[in-house]
């Protein structure tokens, strides 16, 4: 079945133009950024990425999104939906899951939604953190049709020393809507005095 999707997902990035970079080191366990997020089509080229890269990362959405049938759909991608009006401990949740798992790639759109905003949620350094796994850049870059993983960083504690290396590396990539992008930047680096 690993062939199988490797194939299928090689196929959708050919038929729309798209390659895949990816840096070697890749570790059992990691918090992947899936960014910029712009896009509906993006998720479509993370999973069409990831299956030819040999991941199966799992991926946080939106509970809306997750009605039948599309749900029975989303769910066997690797969705996970969370219900954002509710405050449940998602970080300790899921930093559990990484503890009980030998094997497990998180994706998480920081943005939390397609158009631009102030500040990324930080649940992705607060679970990387709080697992003690690293965070993989991923990126869709549109213009260049690139699909891929960047660099890996092990989450120091420093948010803003983080960010600024996550900014670095995310300043050059633009999505398919380069007016609906952020920043880069978490509400915990202001409140640092």
């Amino acid at each position: 079945m690993k062939h199988v999707k490797h194939w299928i997902g090689k196929f959708v990035l050919t038929l729309f133009g798209w390659r895949v970079e990816s840096c070697m080191l890749r570790p059992q366990k990691f918090v992947m950024i899936a960014a910029p997020h712009t896009s509906n089509w993006d998720l479509l080229f993370m999973l069409a990425a990831a299956s030819v890269l040999g991941l199966r990362p799992s991926w946080i959405g939106k509970h809306t999104l997750f009605v039948f049938p599309l749900g029975l759909l989303l769910r066997s991608l690797g969705g996970i939906p969370i219900d954002r009006r509710s405050l449940h401990n998602t970080v300790e949740q899921i930093a559990q899951a990484f503890e009980s798992s030998e094997s497990l790639v998180i994706a998480v759109p920081p943005e939390g939604t397609r158009g631009s905003v102030r500040y990324w949620k930080s649940g992705f350094y607060q679970v990387a953190r709080r697992a003690k796994v690293p965070i993989a850049m991923s990126f869709l870059d549109y213009p260049r049709k690139v699909a891929g993983v960047g660099e890996f960083l092990m989450p120091s504690g420093d948010v803003r020393a983080d960010m600024e290396r996550i900014r670095e590396f995310y300043r050059d990539i633009i999505g398919k809507y380069p007016h609906n992008m952020s920043v880069p930047r978490l509400r915990e680096e202001e409140e640092i005095v």
